[in-house]
Formats: structure tokens, C-alpha cells, sequence
């Protein structure tokens, strides 16, 4: 059984977290060679009776979904992360229980982050759209872009928004789920949940037993029923880095830590490498916007993160989108993933040239960098000004701000 690509999902809620805020974070750890993209949907529509295709199968539509903006291996239908216009943000983590997940295409993990986006509108409705399409659909599939062999995995979730979070994991059509309102939470790519489980399938306990994997005469401990041996052992490096803060997690902190590759949380291994990240920081108080900070691009500590915000006609960024094959898409063709196209967006390809010149001059790499990082933190800088404002914000002066950093960053490259 393949192990699990180790990627890390941090919550800081106050009070750990600076000025009240929730700071969400994490690294997607996915094979070294996988591009990700960064897409903006707005709100839509949509016909009674409308199906939406998402990575394998199709199933059928609502009437209106939210505006999402997402961070996607660029291959497939949903996403590992995102947010929503509502202040919600979801990201998803492969697991492996003692139940193997289905070769059967049903919907990915990454599928279901894209549509409890899509659907919710508060952390605890995006996981409750989660747990019924894993109900009516089921999960499995190929969780990577390869021919040759099909990796499955279960999945977790961290769901987030201005008031809470909720940990869900989940092993075929049954789930747990966990409550936090307080506090640094971190999930990996193992089981995390305990026997404090605030929400559970209905059928969760009487199929345990059926199984034979829990007589009901101990407390029920989620992980300890659905992992493997002892895989379900804490595996969050970082989480104390993040508890060192204090109160004072800020967007800053979760970005150190994610670009942290001594404690494990930054991948860089000879399958696995940290493919793209996010920061989100969601005030508690509504009449300020949530931002979510974007790389992109793969390793944080070489990338830098660019802030996004949610306004009604938001400038899109083709710079960081990969191009379309259409029908033709090798991912979309049976038997797939026969070949692989080249799937590098502009923003990219400039990072890999980046990346060769930190290699190959040194000096001139790290000159490059340090100019990268004064540019995030000028934007990091302008974020914490719009959130300590008292007038609020004029959405003009935003509409054009992920573009706009994205330029930038192009144009330092070239």
C-alpha cells in the first residue's frame, strides 16, 4: 500500500492567534514533477436538473455556487485547498486506514474540497455538503496523473472559517469529525481524531463492530480503529512552533513554519515535494475581508505568497493557470493518463529558472531572493494596514491585487 504524500493543515484560533484572527495554513505535498494552479470561479447560476463533471465522474448540480478561488493540481476537476467568498476555507489530506480506499472512480478527496466550497457557506455546511456527497457518491479513484499504477487514498479534511474549524476524516462512506473553537490545531497524513468526535455517520459505531474492530465495551477512539498498527501516532512537527507564538500567530508565523524544512512540514524528497501552499487569515468580525495568501508555485521557501481577496469582479490571473487541453486531455481519455502533457504555467516555468540560478550562482540567487521576500513583505505589510482600518474597504482597490503581485513577480524574474 502506498504511503501517504506527507502534507501539513494548520488553525490558529485565538486566543493563539493575533488580534483575534483565525490563521489557516498549509503545504500540499504531491509528486516533485505535478504543477499547480491557482483559479479564481466566480458565483453562479445554474438550470434545474444541471450536472457538474468533476474529476471522474458526474453528478448532479445545485442551484447556485459560491465564488471560489482554488490551488489545484492541474490535471483534475477539484482542488487541495481553497477558499470561498464567505470566509470558508478547506483543505484535504490523503490517509491511509486500515480499510483500502477504491480503485473505483467516484469523487477524489480533492473533489470534495472544491465542492464543499462551492456549497457552504459556514465551515459547518461545507462539511455537512462533504459527508452527504460521500454518502450518495463515494470516494476512489487515482489520486495522481500516472498510467502505470492507481494510488488511492481515504482523506481528511481541515475546514475553517471566521468562528470555528472542524477536523473530518473519513475511511470509505464513513466519517468522525472533531469541533475546535480555540487554540493551534494541525492534520497530516495520518489519522488525528480521538474519542472527542463531535459529529459521526450514523451507521460509524455498528459497522466498526460488524468488523470486528471495536467490541463497544472501550471508548471509542477513532484513530485507533481505522489505522493501521500504529500510524495513527502524532505526526504534526510544527504545531509547537506555532504553540511558541503565544498569542500572536499572524500570517507571518504560519508562513515560517510552512517554509519550515528541518521540522518535516516543508517536503522536499525524492518523491514529494511541496507543490504549492497557502495562508489564509479570516477576521472574526465580518465587516473585514478574509484574505488568502497564494505561491503557486512549489517549495514556500523558495516562493513567496500573494495575497487574494474576495470582490465582485476580481481581475483573473492566466499567468498562474495552466493550459487547457480540452477533450483532448489525457486525464479526461480512457484508459487515462497515457501520456503527459506539458502542463507548466507562465509563473512556473519563471520559477524554475529561479530555482536554477539559487543552484547554480548562489550569490545571485540569494540577491534574488531577498528582493522576493522584501516584496511579499511590503504585501503582507499592505494586508495588516486593510485590516486595521476603521472605513471599509473599497473593492477597486483590491479587484486587480492578486494580478497585480503576480506581475510583479514575473517581471523581478525576468
Amino acid at each position: 500500500m502506498a504511503a501517504a504524500p506527507p502534507s501539513y493543515c494548520f488553525v490558529a484560533l485565538p486566543p493563539c492567534s493575533k488580534d483575534g484572527l483565525v490563521v489557516f495554513g498549509k503545504n500540499s505535498a504531491r509528486p516533485r514533477d505535478e504543477v499547480q494552479e491557482v483559479v479564481y470561479f466566480a458565483a453562479a447560476e445554474h438550470e434545474p436538473g444541471s450536472k457538474v463533471e468533476c474529476t471522474y465522474i458526474e453528478i448532479e448540480q445545485v442551484p447556485r455556487t459560491h465564488a471560489v478561488v482554488l490551488s489545484r493540481p492541474s490535471w483534475l476537476w477539484g482542488a487541495e485547498m481553497g477558499a470561498n467568498e464567505h470566509g470558508v476555507c478547506v483543505a484535504n489530506e490523503a490517509v491511509v486506514t486500515r480499510e483500502p480506499a477504491s480503485e473505483s472512480e467516484a469523487l477524489l478527496g480533492m473533489d470534495l474540497v472544491r465542492l464543499g466550497l462551492e456549497r457552504g457557506a459556514t465551515a459547518k455546511e461545507a462539511l455537512d455538503v462533504i459527508v452527504a456527497l460521500l454518502e450518495e457518491h463515494g470516494q476512489g479513484g487515482n489520486y495522481y496523473e500516472d498510467g502505470s499504477s492507481c494510488h488511492t487514498f481515504q482523506s481528511a479534511f481541515l475546514i475553517v472559517d471566521r468562528n470555528e474549524a472542524w477536523i473530518l476524516e473519513t475511511s470509505g462512506k464513513y466519517w468522525a469529525a472533531e469541533k475546535i473553537t480555540e487554540g493551534v490545531k494541525c492534520i497530516c497524513n495520518q489519522l488525528s481524531l480521538t474519542t472527542k468526535i463531535d459529529a459521526e455517520h450514523p451507521e460509524l459505531r455498528n459497522y466498526v463492530k460488524s468488523q470486528g474492530w471495536w467490541n463497544g465495551d472501550s471508548d471509542f477512539n477513532f484513530s485507533e480503529v481505522f489505522s493501521l498498527a500504529d500510524d495513527h501516532l502524532a505526526c504534526c512537527s510544527g504545531r509547537e512552533s506555532l504553540e511558541k507564538q503565544g498569542g500572536d500567530v499572524s500570517a507571518q508565523a504560519m508562513i515560517d513554519v510552512l517554509r519550515d524544512k528541518d521540522s518535516g512540514v516543508c517536503v522536499d524528497s525524492e518523491s514529494f515535494l511541496t507543490t504549492a501552499s497557502i495562508v489564509s487569515v479570516l477576521p472574526q468580525d465580518p465587516s473585514f475581508p478574509c484574505i488568502h495568501y497564494f505561491t503557486g508555485t512549489p517549495d514556500p521557501s523558495r516562493s513567496i505568497f500573494k495575497p487574494f481577496i474576495f470582490v465582485d469582479d476580481v481581475k483573473l490571473v492566466p499567468k498562474v493557470q495552466s493550459p487547457s487541453f480540452g477533450n483532448d486531455d489525457p486525464a479526461k481519455k480512457i484508459p487515462r493518463f497515457q501520456e503527459k502533457p506539458d502542463r507548466r504555467h507562465e509563473l512556473y516555468k519563471a520559477h524554475e529558472w529561479a530555482r536554477s540560478l539559487l543552484e547554480n550562482d548562489q550569490d545571485k540567487g540569494q540577491k534574488l531572493m531577498r528582493i522576493m521576500l522584501d516584496l511579499e513583505k511590503q504585501g503582507l505589510e499592505a494586508m495588516e494596514d486593510i485590516l486595521s482600518r476603521t472605513e471599509i474597504l473599497d473593492p477597486a482597490e483590491v479587484v486587480d491585487l492578486f494580478y497585480d503581485c503576480v506581475d510583479t513577480e514575473l517581471k523581478f524574474f525576468k
